[in-house]
């Protein structure tokens, strides 16, 4: 069997494969809430065989929201469609995950679609967060610099999101520290000017993110795997580089964390990404081998060989799928075939299950 097909464990949860669907944006929501939409496009994953099924980005309080019409966690309420979903991942033998998220200076935006921009005050927008008052583009509304009782806001509203996901049944919980968002904003020293115990150092700038995972991991079963996400590079002189989130993989380590999801970019608008096939995967070789702990391998990862090559050289533990997953739901089925593997297919398809492929 190829290793892409080959189950692994975090902690005491077993995982059918290496195939993970990333957490990718629906701007499907209102208030926060879940809809039929999510069960149905997360679902569909689940039944086409991969292993981790994570929810896109979280957020952890409605300011964190990236749109209006982002999927929350900040409420009880949420829990019930949440758990609905969570129990139809499990049915179909994935294991439900969650990105748990806050926005920072780029929250309060428009939808995608609907160009991205900055919303107005006057037009659904407010106010936003970041550790300092930095605007993301030239000519937008200046985020307001967090205060210590915002910090600490911060940090209890991660924790109290990875009680409901919890609560709503996830078995892993991705903490997102990447893509420009709030803990990478405190993280990167173009995005963070403060000179107290937040800002300055490294070890400083680190502070929030370690402070949140200390947090979360608290409130998280010992039994139940915890994920980062890291922009491993700003792609811009002066920002953060790979050598730092080495540094910061072993600290994330040393505090109970099992997997960094090693990707790039998104602080800063101007950053120029040489975007390729698997040009990201280098960042997860080198921070598992540097850091001594699993890593995920994400972007432009669109073929069963090619994840299966990226398994083979150990540059990575298991395989992070986004747009690919989002063309072909049932990826995993077909690059099982493809690969020579006999996996099992819902038994409800099995009509359709071609011949098994000869095996390599």
């Amino acid at each position: 069997m190829s290793i892409l097909f080959e189950p692994i464990s975090f902690r005491n949860v077993h995982i059918r494969n290496r195939l993970m669907v990333s957490p990718m944006c629906q701007y499907s929501s209102a208030d926060g809430f879940a809809t039929d939409w999510h069960l149905v496009h997360l679902g569909s994953r689940a039944v086409g065989g991969a292993g981790i099924v994570c929810v896109e980005a979280t957020a952890v309080s409605p300011e964190g929201r990236i749109t209006p019409h982002d999927l929350g966690i900040w409420k009880d309420e949420h829990i019930p469609k949440l758990r609905q979903i969570t129990d139809f991942l499990k049915s179909q033998g994935a294991v439900p995950a969650i990105q748990l998220a806050h926005a920072g200076r780029k929250a309060s935006t428009a939808r995608p679609w609907e160009g991205g921009h900055q919303l107005a005050l006057d037009h659904g927008g407010w106010h936003t967060l970041a550790p300092s008052a930095l605007p993301f583009k030239e000519g937008e509304r200046a985020p307001i610099a967090l205060d210590e009782q915002g910090i600490n806001k911060v940090i209890d509203d991660f924790a109290a999101a990875a009680k409901r996901a919890l609560e709503a049944g996830f078995q892993i919980i991705e903490i997102h520290g990447a893509h420009g968002y709030l803990l990478h904003q405190f993280f990167s020293p173009l995005s963070n000017h403060r000179t107290d115990a937040y800002g300055g150092s490294r070890e400083n700038r680190a502070r929030l993110l370690l402070q949140v995972t200390e947090a979360v991991r608290k409130v998280w079963p010992e039994a139940y795997p915890l994920f980062v996400r890291l922009s491993c590079t700003d792609w811009v002189e002066g920002g953060v580089q790979v050598e730092d989130c080495v540094w910061l993989a072993k600290e994330l380590k040393e505090r109970g964390v099992d997997l960094i999801d090693c990707s790039s970019g998104g602080l800063v608008p101007y950053a120029q990404i040489p975007a390729a096939p698997g040009y990201q995967v280098p960042f997860a070789e080198h921070i598992r081998k540097a850091a001594g702990i699993a890593t995920g391998a994400v972007g432009m990862i669109t073929e069963a060989l090619q994840a299966e090559n990226i398994l083979q050289q150990q540059q990575a533990d298991i395989i992070i799928m986004a747009r690919q997953m989002l063309r072909d739901p049932y990826f995993p089925l077909h690059a099982a075939i493809e690969l020579g593997d006999d996996i099992d297919w819902p038994v409800q398809y099995l009509r359709a299950k071609p011949v098994r492929a000869t095996s390599h």
